[in-house]
């Protein structure tokens, strides 16, 4: 059966669900059955989901139905998936993983660069795209507006991280940051004097089971580094250490 925009229900005996009904995921790929395949597997996962054909089409959807997860192939008609997420971030915190039949780094790398949380090279099985996106649903999110917890706040210098309701700011200035941006961010500043290798912030924040280019890491860090304005060569919030990987810096 095709995937609607029904309300859906595991069947009796499914495994644990993925998450709850609420849960909205909007999968915007062209090939109308493969739309219907990914979309069919995540309704038994426990998924709401809505289903796009088109770039334009996809970015009014994601405006109606406000979805927490996007699974976005990248040659779509109309605009592509880069321009789809381009997009979705001006308006969305929605984690974003995209599909592409192109296996060259570059293409995913571009991919990254535009917002995407993470991304899979066709073809590949439902249930690794589930294993990615249960990975996502782990993570920390944000419920309501809570207040905020000073005495867990991490300074350093001009920036302050508010771990609790997953702020931050600098200068007082607020700085909106993607959800992963947030998680990257979160794990360096929790231990700032230990140096991460890649595959650590991986297992941390993507988890441990995840496969794929670790250099993922780096262009998340280059989102970072623009938003905070902390140049590479500076490194005042996000230092390279050369030949391990990343670590906190001080902030001075």
């Amino acid at each position: 059966m095709p995937a609607t925009d029904r309300d859906p229900r595991s069947a009796p005996g499914d495994a644990e669900p993925l998450a709850r009904v609420a849960t909205r995921a909007l999968v915007v790929e062209d090939e109308v059955e493969m739309a219907q395949v990914i979309g069919s597997y995540l309704e038994r996962e426990g998924f709401e989901v809505h289903l796009s054909h088109d770039g334009v089409d996809a970015v009014a959807r994601a405006r109606e139905v406000d979805p927490d997860i996007v699974v976005l192939d990248l040659g779509l008609p109309g605009q592509d998936g880069l321009e789809v997420c381009r997009q979705l971030r001006t308006f969305s915190d929605a984690y974003v993983v995209m599909l592409t039949a192109r296996t060259d780094e570059v293409d995913t790398l571009i991919g990254l660069s535009v917002g995407a949380d993470d991304y899979l090279t066709k073809p590949f099985s439902p249930r690794e795209l589930v294993a990615r996106l249960r990975a996502m649903l782990r993570r920390p999110r944000p419920i309501g507006t809570p207040a905020p917890d000073t005495a867990g706040f991490r300074v350093f210098g001009p920036l302050s991280i508010d771990p609790t309701g997953r702020d931050v700011w600098l200068h007082d200035e607020p700085i909106a940051l993607t959800r992963t941006e947030f998680d990257v961010l979160a794990v360096l500043s929790e231990r700032p004097r230990l140096a991460y290798t890649r595959r650590q912030l991986i297992d941390a924040v993507w988890g441990q089971t995840w496969v794929g280019d670790e250099h993922l890491v780096d262009v998340h860090i280059g989102h970072l580094r623009r938003k905070l304005d902390d140049d590479a060569s500076a490194s005042r919030f996000i230092r390279t250490v050369r030949g391990v990987g990343y670590r906190m810096g001080s902030g001075e």
